[in-house]
């Protein structure tokens, strides 16, 4: 660097450096060895000759400049003098220096001035003229180089031939008209070149790149025209230059060229992976999203338990423990304007366009099944004041996810049922396929795939039936007829109660599982919190891992008071209600003996109970005949008390209030119409939530306590009489908070449902309608004498007598006709079987009655 500062005017000594460009044929530009960064550059001027100018253009913005074309042979010796010297090695020296500091003087191809002289050559090939003015005498070079122009002017070489050299004046072009097609032309494809703005290694990225390619014979493969620009990729003899500045940390990859760059985008990828993991350049602060991570959490293999969403899943790692994996660098289907909507409420996948297909695609191909997890980066939690008050994520996994090689990501971007997540430039947390899903994408959009068809958006009319009880009865029928059904089990509750959607039937409904007694969770009660039973979180945990978005059949027997249906769950042939007995996290219930799967689940229990685990871990097995004593001693009980009826279901249930505590509630209602009579609520302020407990306003013009159980709209809200057992529709206008002084906690629901015991509700809507008709005639609104004889799934079932003649009301339906007599096996019931003569009169009805199911003599039973 010294010695290109403080070169004399005139010397004989010579510099060794390497040509870095040719301006002219005439004059080029010079530069010595890097030393811990570019070196400076030197314009070197041949000396006692000159070559033709070239075409320059005119200066932009200045009217008065126009464009000036080529002299002849003017290119052609720029040509011949760029083949010779352009990346060799070569050595000047420096013959005279202008007061405005233009050097002239000789170049020589090699390390010394015995190499070829470059304008001898120049002059031999007629491509330069020998300046002969001031032509000094002891000036041998001069002299060589007049004799060679003479030489080559006999010989009619370059400026020399005949015509003048016309045909060496280049028709330069300096715009095009149309750009893209001359791209298209050339059948490439689009890529960009990266920001023009100065960054740090900037300078040491343009002399890597000059010093490869300015004024070398390279491959030019034209890719994208994007706003009027050409933008290409440049292969040299030794290499791709894009690759070489990614892998050399000088540049970075622009995502939004990737997906379409011809010479493949993983080469390039690869190639910026190896300068950050060795930290050069622009990469040198580099932390990878996984630095923190062990190779074991980095990648890993787990199996499938649930697809949260389009692109969420959860899996089981193989300590047990679960994780919630994000795919990286996707975006799930989501409506119009969704992210902008800081008040939005959950919506059903079923109301989002293509949510629901990519849920299936995901369940389909991989609940349980096991897969290969690489995680790309942890995305850090964010608050609600980050998200503008929208609510908060936590903290989430986000990873590549493979299954038999197929990247799910990638299927699923390409199936158009998710959208690729565009980042800032530089931001490094994305997938480690990232080029594969915009390529995929871009596949998807073109064949007009999923989100990115012109059709009309799949719309999935499914109808939510849990809690719907009035929807549920008009269900049970068809469900019950079907037999064994198709469902997929949606949500897991708890061991024995789930969520199901049913293809066939295009609704959810809530699956209470028939025959067994399932430990409960903890859950909110009007008195409080509820505590969780033992063992019921493992039974929780064992019905999901079993059946959780799984194909299963179901057999539909019965529903309950809340429009739950009870029956039977099967998956790959395993009943799950066996399957939770076996396992000691269930037992059987006395309402299976009627099933056919009763003899089954009692060899289910009696093996758990050998094997004295989880609920039968204290289980002491009592000498046969202690138990064959208790068994002969237990008798019926016969308990009954005064009751009120206040509301018979189209069930044959019914609901009553104990007369004991009828003072109770007469005083609670003086008092809380009182004190609504002096501060009456103001009308429509009251918003109803399902579930809440308020008052409502009956028809008779007075409040009573209820609970709402379904808000429709503002005008149609569901209530429940707490108290009486009734339900109504009601306008919001008509309902009020519950005061204080009179909640559930001052005085417990007064209504308690029951049902008849010892038989069984006609299946035929006639023949219940019937018999619902004939008890409202008797006891509606009247106070009789209830005993409980056993308990039930939905409510306790009891023998229900008249007050004043003792008389059965059940038996008096039995005696009509109007039901039949259920079976029971309890010893202690058989006592109830009496009385043949009122079974011949009920054969006989129930024959005209129920013709079909008379022929059957196990229907009927003694009374």
């Amino acid at each position: 660097t010294e010695l290109f500062t403080v070169w004399p005017p005139r010397s004989s000594l010579a510099l060794i450096c390497f040509s870095l460009q040719v301006l002219s044929g005439c004059a080029v530009i010079v530069r010595g060895q890097p030393r811990g960064g570019p070196p400076p550059e030197r314009q070197i001027n041949l000396s006692n000759v000159r070559a033709g100018a070239l075409a320059r253009r005119a200066v932009q913005g200045q009217p008065d400049t126009k464009d000036t074309p080529d002299e002849p042979w003017a290119f052609q010796a720029r040509e011949f003098l760029r083949k010779k010297v352009i990346g060799k090695e070569v050595c000047f020296t420096v013959e005279n220096k202008t007061p405005q500091g233009r050097e002239y003087g000789m170049v020589y191809l090699g390390k010394d001035t015995s190499g070829e002289n470059i304008a001898e050559s120049l002059v031999t090939e007629g491509l330069a003229t020998v300046r002969r003015e001031g032509i000094r005498g002891n000036n041998p070079e001069q002299a060589r180089l007049c004799d060679l122009e003479d030489q080559a002017k006999a010989a009619k070489k370059g400026l020399w031939s005949e015509g003048g050299g016309a045909h060496t004046i280049r028709d330069l072009k300096y715009t095009i008209e149309n750009p893209r097609n001359f791209v298209d032309s050339l059948h490439q494809k689009p890529v960009n070149d990266g920001s023009e703005t100065p960054e740090p290694f900037s300078a040491e990225a343009k002399f890597f790149t000059e010093s490869r390619l300015l004024q070398r014979d390279v491959q030019i493969i034209l890719e994208s025209c994007p706003n009027q620009v050409i933008l290409g990729t440049i292969l040299h003899p030794n290499g791709n230059i894009t690759e070489l500045l990614l892998k050399e940390g000088f540049a970075r990859c622009v995502d939004w060229s990737m997906a379409v760059y011809t010479q493949g985008a993983e080469k390039l990828r690869a190639a910026e992976r190896s300068a950050k993991e060795r930290k050069v350049r622009i990469w040198k602060d580099y932390v990878a999203p996984t630095a923190n991570l062990d190779q074991k959490d980095r990648q890993f293999v787990a199996k499938v338990m649930q697809v949260m969403n389009a692109d969420a899943i959860v899996v089981k790692l193989n300590s047990g423990e679960h994780k919630t994996i994000h795919l990286s660098s996707i975006r799930p289907p989501r409506l119009e304007g969704e992210n902008k909507d800081k008040d939005k409420r959950f919506r059903p996948l079923y109301d989002i366009p293509y949510m629901f297909e990519a849920r299936e695609f995901l369940r389909k191909k991989l609940i349980g099944k096991k897969v290969n997890v690489t995680v790309d980066y942890i995305r850090a939690a964010t608050s609600a004041m980050e998200t503008g008050g929208v609510p908060a994520f936590p903290e989430r996994t986000c990873a590549t996810v493979t299954i038999g090689g197929i990247n799910i990501a990638e299927a699923l971007i390409s199936k158009g049922l998710a959208t690729v997540i565009r980042y800032r430039q530089d931001d490094d947390q994305r997938s480690s396929l990232y080029d594969e899903l915009l390529a995929a994408e871009a596949r998807a959009i073109k064949n007009g795939k999923g989100l990115h068809s012109k059709k009309e958006v799949p719309i999935h009319r499914v109808a939510d039936i849990s809690g719907e009880t009035q929807k549920a009865k008009q269900f049970l029928p068809f469900l019950q007829r079907a037999g064994r059904s198709e469902a997929v089990v949606e949500y897991v509750f708890s061991g024995s109660r789930l969520k199901l959607y049913m293809p066939k039937e295009t609704c959810l409904i809530t699956f209470l599982l028939a025959g067994i007694e399932c430990p409960r969770g903890s859950r909110n009660m009007p008195g409080g919190m509820q505590v969780a039973e033992p063992y019921s979180e493992e039974a929780t945990f064992f019905t999901k891992e079993l059946v959780l978005q799984r194909e299963v059949e179901v057999e539909v027997e019965s529903m309950d008071k809340a429009g739950n249906f009870i029956g039977w769950l099967h998956i790959e042939g395993v009943n799950l209600s066996v399957a939770l007995v076996e396992n000691a996290l269930s037992k059987v219930h006395f309402t299976a003996e009627r099933s056919s799967y009763y003899k089954t689940l009692l060899s289910a229990e009696e093996t758990a109970r050998q094997r004295k685990e989880k609920l039968w871990a204290n289980y002491e097995e009592k000498p046969k005949e202690e138990v064959a004593q208790l068994t002969e001693e237990k008798e019926r009980v016969a308990k009954y008390r005064a009751v009120y009826v206040t509301e018979i279901t189209d069930g044959l249930h019914f609901y009553a209030q104990d007369v004991e505590t009828g003072t109770k509630l007469e005083s609670l209602m003086e008092s809380m119409r009182g004190e609504i009579a002096a501060q009456p609520p103001v009308e429509g302020s009251f918003s109803p939530r399902r579930g809440d407990f308020c008052i409502a306003k009956f028809g008779d013009g007075e409040w009573y306590r209820a609970r709402i159980e379904k808000v429709e709209s503002p005008a149609k809200v569901h209530v429940y009489y707490i108290d009486y057992g009734n339900r109504e529709i009601l306008s919001s206008t008509r309902l009020a908070a519950l005061p204080p002084a009179f909640s559930t906690r001052t005085l417990p629901p007064q209504a308690t449902e029951y049902a008849f015991a010892f038989i069984q509700v006609p299946q035929d809507d006639d023949a219940r309608t019937d018999a619902v008709d004939s008890v409202v005639r008797d006891i509606q609104n009247t106070q009789c004498l209830l005993n409980v004889e056993y308990s039930g799934i939905v409510c306790p079932h009891v023998t229900l007598q008249f007050a004043d003649s003792k008389d059965d009301v059940g038996l008096g339906l039995v005696k009509e006709g109007l039901v039949m007599v259920d079976v029971r096996k309890e010893k202690h019931l058989q006592k109830m079987v009496t009385l043949t003569g009122i079974c011949n009169l009920c054969a006989l009805k129930c024959t005209s009655l129920f013709p079909s199911r008379a022929s059957d003599g196990s229907q009927f039973v003694l009374l």
